[in-house]
């Protein structure tokens, strides 16, 4: 089962990893050597604007006053490699290294993107995270059958206007399910 790229894993009720408990990971990446993917519903309690300064990134006196999502949280991407940074973001831009997540959908990890947030001048949505999730040869399928996971399509609406604490609602929602009517218990029929 590859191909996953550009869905999101809704973390099953029955997910008991603190890693992902009631996470919602965009793929970014998958074959079959593996998978690659961010969490988008963990904010941590350290601003962008604290990033761009540790990297010695000004920012324009315009881009502070105007965009507030500066000051706020970047996320915890997964807890592979946590101070590897990544931004994802609209596909109006492309920087050094971006990566096609989707159709409306990139993903960046060079400082370039960085340096145009800080100028005002980066991505109109966008959203930064550190680490990532990852999974070794054939560990997302054997997750899978173990119903670990739910395989939700994916919309921008998810990382760019739906809050963090709302995002395994919405993913869940984005099935055609309630979740309320999820159980804890999982079975194979």
């Amino acid at each position: 089962m590859s191909g996953l790229a550009g869905k999101l894993l809704v973390a099953a009720p029955s997910l008991d990893d603190p890693n992902f408990n009631k996470s919602v990971v965009l793929v970014c990446h998958h074959d079959e050597h593996g998978c690659m993917g961010l969490t988008l519903n963990r904010p941590r309690k350290l601003s962008l604007q604290q990033v761009l300064a540790e990297l010695g990134i000004k920012t324009s006196p315009d881009a502070a006053r105007c965009d507030e999502r500066l000051l706020g949280p970047v996320h915890d991407g997964g807890p592979v490699d946590p101070m590897r940074g990544f931004i994802l973001h609209d596909a109006w831009h492309v920087y050094e290294s971006t990566m096609r997540i989707s159709e409306d959908v990139h993903l960046t990890a060079s400082r370039d993107v960085l340096e145009a947030i800080g100028a005002g001048q980066g991505p109109e949505h966008y959203l930064m995270l550190l680490g990532y999730a990852g999974w070794g040869k054939q560990q997302l399928e054997r997750e899978l059958l173990n119903n670990d996971w739910l395989i939700a399509p994916f919309t921008a609406d998810i990382p760019f206007h739906v809050a963090p604490a709302e995002r395994w609602d919405f993913g869940i929602r984005c099935m055609g399910i309630d979740p309320a009517h999820l159980s804890e218990q999982c079975g194979h029929a």
